[in-house]
């Protein structure tokens, strides 16, 4: 039985923004199947179509199962069964979802794991998950060279870039990397991918997956509420709902459309959102192995996606590109922004740089996290106001909390952002007691996740997304939120990005500090006391920033987003002065 099921006095949730969806959207029944199903049920309508686009390549629907059901047998040869984890550690290549796929199908769980992680991170994560079998990239053999001997590592399934290319492909990589990575050697720990999918069976058996919405069958890695890294455990029943999801809220994309996956494999939104959801209507995702944001403009007119989805960062780095000339984003339906907060400036900035090559979508917000499967709400289409990260999911519920009580804020009031949702995790693996802190029953008998994020809801059902809660700065007893005097200071007309910490106090406990990057042309010597005014102006004596660090780059996490802890470690020397 479900943990979602647990409870049968349950009260009904308000739902303001339920108007936006039908009865039918607000209460969808998952159907009980896996994601392999999922996504062979749309290889049975369009066995011809594109489903997987790889540097210029590209696999149908039905070369895609063939893979996959070749790949299936082959584990299974390796003695894989229900309920084993097996680690997949690559970039957005196709043998990363062709091998989480087959996995699947066995019933088994594919952890997935960053890379470029570290050797300890590597080693901690096989050894958390128990994994005898891992899948991993020649280019990064080194790593697991000095580090599989501290694990239950049995056998390592070797994936070369060049794989799913073509042989003149295959050359060319092969000449440009020469002597450039360390051989893989060749023994019984070692596989290369050519030769593990074509194992054979023993009895060379078809396997029938007869695995539900409840099975388990990702493992996605997180830093949870608390900020520790944990192993998050997501049932096939998260990527069907985000599916269907998609399906309702984007009414725009129709089979043939596809999703440019920039966002990798390993993170909640990339895998389910730009993989698997287009895989599972009839779309194909773009896998970009490594991606290069000063050559954004280039990828787009050479991809064509109708959908993509970013951190800010990214869509900034497309705004001043200048490669290509006079390009034409004619194509795009849904240009989605996530991961960290969407400046206004930085929103007008891209609507008007879409505009002007011809884009009639606009940027939206989007919001999630890891323990929810990254999509818990967006805005799209018509629904959407301006700062907001839109409306909750059809089927999901988002509620605004006071975090000492539980008890539900008024519409316009700060809280914590807790989330009710069929697609929440079943909980971290092996970490009852984090598990039980994040999932909650409340008095209304429905298990809520408490996200440890801030925001507040309107009338209308819209979330305002302000930052996390750990970033609240409480200064002489005042809550000072980061993201407020972010805004302010953004809208100077000569800065470019700015980001806030708390930093201690003798005696008011924190003050803000500002991170600052000025526009082309801005020094910082000659503009502080011009921005300090401007705060002044426009912010509570208590708010304005104790001090102002100017930047020409902000600190950026493996994801892209703004690493608060090291801004919060500086030393406070101003590089632009």
């Amino acid at each position: 039985m479900s943990i979602f099921d647990v409870f049968r006095k349950k009260k009904t949730i308000p739902a303001p923004w339920s108007k936006y969806y039908t009865k039918e959207e607000m209460n969808l029944n998952i159907p009980d199947i896996s994601m392999y199903k999922q996504v062979k049920d749309s290889a049975s309508k369009y066995p011809n179509s594109k489903a997987i686009e790889y540097e210029g390549a590209s696999i149908n629907y039905s070369q895609l199962i063939k893979k996959i059901d070749k790949a299936a047998l082959s584990f299974k040869t390796l003695g894989v069964k229900k309920g084993d984890i097996v680690t997949i550690c690559l970039p957005n290549v196709p043998e990363a979802l062709i091998s989480l796929y087959a996995l699947n199908k066995l019933g088994a769980i594919g952890n997935m794991l960053h890379p470029l992680s570290a050797e300890e991170e590597i080693v901690q994560s096989l050894m958390s998950t128990n994994s005898k079998i891992l899948v991993y990239m020649d280019m990064f053999y080194d790593k697991i060279e000095n580090t599989i001997h501290n694990t239950n590592v049995k056998k390592v399934i070797v994936v070369c870039a060049t794989d799913s290319l073509n042989i003149v492909m295959k050359i060319g990589y092969k000449i440009k990397t020469f002597r450039k990575y360390k051989k893989v050697p060749q023994n019984q720990t070692f596989i290369r991918w050519p030769k593990f999918i074509n194992l054979k069976n023993k009895n060379n058996e078809i396997i029938n997956s007869n695995f539900g919405k409840n099975t388990p069958a990702v493992i996605i890695h997180s830093g949870g509420t608390s900020g520790t890294p944990k192993n998050v455990i997501l049932q096939n029943r998260a990527f069907i709902l985000g599916a269907m999801q998609a399906k309702i809220a984007l009414k725009k994309l129709v089979p043939g459309d596809c999703a440019l996956a920039i966002m990798p494999n390993f993170h909640g939104f990339g895998l389910s959102v730009l993989m698997h959801t287009p895989l599972s209507l009839g779309c194909y995702t773009i896998l970009v192995p490594q991606f290069d944001s000063r050559k954004f403009d280039i990828l787009f007119q050479k991809t064509k996606p109708t959908c993509v989805l970013g951190v800010p960062t990214l869509f900034e780095a497309l705004s001043n590109n200048h490669n290509v000339k006079n390009l034409d984003l004619s194509f795009l339906k849904y240009v989605v922004s996530g991961g960290d907060l969407l400046p206004k400036a930085l929103e007008d900035k891209i609507n008007n740089y879409l505009k002007d090559h011809n884009c009639k979508a606009k940027i939206t917000q989007g919001y999630g996290l890891s323990e929810a499967l990254a999509a818990v709400c967006l805005a799209h289409d018509d629904v959407n106001k301006s700062g907001s990260i839109g409306i909750p999911w059809p089927s999901n519920h988002i509620k605004i909390i006071d975090p000492a009580t539980r008890k539900t804020k008024p519409y316009g009031q700060i809280g914590e952002i807790v989330i009710h949702s069929k697609s929440l995790m079943m909980g971290y693996l092996n970490n009852e007691v984090e598990t039980n802190a994040a999932m909650q029953v409340h008095e209304d008998g429905h298990v809520w996740l408490h996200t440890g994020d801030l925001g507040y809801m309107d009338e209308d059902g819209f979330v305002f997304y302000k930052g996390r809660q750990k970033r609240l700065i409480i200064t002489s007893g005042y809550n000072v939120f980061p993201s407020h005097i972010e805004e302010v200071i953004e809208n100077h007309p000569a800065v470019l990005q700015c980001s806030v910490v708390g930093i201690p106090h003798p005696y008011k406990q924190e003050v803000p500090k500002a991170f600052i990057v000025l526009k082309e042309g801005f020094h910082g010597f000659f503009i502080k006391s011009e921005i300090k005014e401007y705060c002044k102006k426009n912010l509570a004596k208590y708010m304005i920033p104790y001090e102002f660090v100017f930047r020409k780059k902000l600190p950026k996490t493996k994801l892209g987003k703004v690493d608060f802890q090291k801004l919060q470690s500086d030393i406070g020397v101003d590089d632009d002065e």
